[in-house]
C-alpha cells in the first residue's frame, strides 16, 4: 500500500482513470503508481511506459491473474 507523510499533498479523485484495469505489457496512458489487483505489489511507471510483462511480475496462483490499476497519479 502506498504511504504518504503529508495529506495536504494529495487530493482524492473519482476520475474514471482510476477504474481502468490493465493487463501485463500495456503501455499506460498516465504516469503514476500502479498496483497489482491480485497481490497488491506496487510499481511506478512513467507516461507511455509498459507495465511489466507476465514473466516479469508473477505471484501465487491463488491471487489470480496479474492485472494493474492506477492508484496515485501526478497532476499536470
Amino acid at each position: 500500500m502506498a504511504h504518504y507523510q503529508n495529506a495536504s499533498f494529495l487530493i482524492q479523485s473519482q476520475h474514471i482513470k482510476f477504474d481502468k484495469k490493465y493487463p501485463p505489457g500495456t503501455a499506460v496512458p498516465d504516469a503514476g503508481i500502479y498496483r497489482c489487483t491480485g497481490c497488491g505489489h506496487e510499481i511506478v511507471i512513467a507516461n507511455g511506459q509498459a507495465l511489466p510483462m507476465q514473466n516479469q511480475h508473477q505471484h501465487a496462483f491463488e491471487f489470480g491473474t496479474v492485472c494493474w490499476e492506477l492508484i496515485v497519479c501526478p497532476v499536470d
